[in-house]
């Protein structure tokens, strides 16, 4: 199939989906969503749902007064009922209606397992942004509630939804072109660690500082830590790796169809910039070994990326060409010449021209707009069906938790044979302990339910 061909059936095909959708939802009841976590990609993920159907947005959670008073206003702007949602400021208040059929839930990453497990257990079907959690424990602790309650539950690692990925997969990797492939790359040369070394203050009044820190360590608050530049510290994350490298591995282990590395190895530090504040690794770098090949990982959020075509990408070998793969287009070079293969982001601004309102006021990513709304359409589908999703939550736990051991490798300074079965190191009870974060207390970690 050439590209023209490809591209006007997988619209069709989209516009389908959408259709049932839509008719779905135009019956007695419509889908009731919440949302936890109201900042940039909340909003992001929540419009793009509501510009696939006609949901009812009906609750609203931050810790944030004046972010959450914020995206209410938006919603009831953009609800066909124009109805204002019910604002809450705990997820528990929210969850105990159990009144909601869908929870988005976009919070800082340390908050994703504990909303997620409620949310599943109060009945409701889960979109959860990525990384799955924290520590492997965590996120282990999400799929066994995903698994139990029966619920669908699709993780944010879009790249799966990306329509010129997808492409690329059908094109090029399921039509066999790349040949026997032993060997990926990945990477992120973005000079995105935060540089800054702000004074400690007391935190504004509009946040609730103590719930935002939750099960975390208390830190002292500063600029750094709300609203987004908190995954400058590990005490809410796992650094670049947890962020940039958890959407490239997922990509390549889909475009591939790889399920668990067998061993993880990892190392780096802070290298070059030790005057920020940030406690995350400026420089690191990750191999993944799989049964049929591995995959190496590369960041460094200082100096030029070796290609500047591609900063942020996943590059995958074979003996009979290479395809490189990004969030904006793909390119595919048979080896010893031939016919190049390319494709590129789907801009939909005709089609949804809210894409450029939400661009300038909520930092809406023109480039992942298509992916996310196709992501969101994968979800209702899987709902609909009660299927799996194309980004399970097993799927999310894989790629989530194999990044979480890269940065527990570089720690310990050695490699990690991880038993799946038993989720646990083998013959290394250090390694195995750190598979789990301590919680602060009073909150208690999920794994000890």
């Amino acid at each position: 199939m050439d590209r023209r061909k490809f591209i006007a059936a997988s619209t069709l095909a989209a516009s389908a989906v959408a259709s049932r959708h839509a008719y779905a939802a135009a019956g007695d009841k419509k889908r009731r969503v919440g949302l936890i976590g109201c900042g940039w990609y909340g909003k992001c993920d929540l419009l793009q749902l509501m510009n696939i159907e006609p949901v009812e947005v009906v609750s609203l959670c931050d810790v944030d007064s004046n972010l959450l008073d914020e995206c209410a206003d938006l919603i009831a702007s953009r609800q066909v009922s124009k109805k204002r949602p019910r604002t809450y400021g705990q997820y528990t208040d929210m969850l105990a209606e159990r009144d909601l059929d869908i929870v988005l839930i976009a919070t800082p990453d340390h908050w994703h397992a504990l909303p997620m497990i409620a949310a599943v257990n109060a009945g409701a079907d889960v979109y959860v942004q990525k990384p799955t959690g924290v520590d492997v424990l965590e996120s282990k602790a999400m799929l066994d509630a995903a698994r139990e309650t029966g619920r669908v539950v699709q993780v944010g690692t879009q790249r799966r939804s990306t329509p010129h990925l997808i492409e690329a997969k059908q094109r090029v990797v399921d039509a066999g072109l790349l040949g026997d492939v032993a060997y990926a790359e990945v990477c992120c040369y973005y000079h995105m660690r935060a540089k800054k070394n702000p004074p400690d203050t007391a935190p504004p009044e509009y946040l609730d500082y103590e719930t935002w820190t939750g099960p975390a360590p208390m830190r002292p608050y500063n600029e750094l830590v709300h609203p987004r530049s908190w995954r400058a510290f590990m005490e809410y994350g796992n650094g670049i790796v947890g962020d940039m490298c958890v959407h490239m591995l997922d990509m390549v282990r889909w475009q591939l169809g790889l399920g668990w590395p067998k061993r993880i190895s990892s190392s780096g530090g802070i290298y070059v910039d030790h005057d920020s504040k940030a406690n995350i690794s400026d420089t690191q770098s990750a191999r993944f070994e799989f049964d049929e090949l591995d995959i190496n990982w590369t960041h460094r959020s200082w100096g030029n990326a070796p290609d500047p075509e591609w900063p942020w990408a996943g590059i995958i070998y074979g003996d009979r060409g290479t395809l490189k793969l990004d969030v904006h287009k793909y390119e595919f070079t048979p080896r010893g010449g031939g016919q190049k293969l390319t494709g590129e982001k789907l801009i939909e601004t005709d089609k949804y021209p809210t894409d450029v309102t939400d661009q300038k006021n909520w930092r809406l990513e023109l480039h992942v707009a298509s992916a996310i709304r196709g992501h969101m359409r994968d979800f209702l589908d899987a709902i609909d069906r009660r299927s799996k999703p194309i980004a399970d939550i097993l799927q999310g736990h894989i790629s989530s938790a194999s990044c979480i051991m890269a940065n527990v490798s570089m720690d310990l300074g050695r490699s990690l044979e991880f038993d799946p079965a038993t989720h646990t190191i083998v013959g290394d009870a250090e390694a195995t302990d750190k598979l789990k974060r301590p919680y602060r207390k009073p909150y208690v970690h999920p794994s000890e339910d």
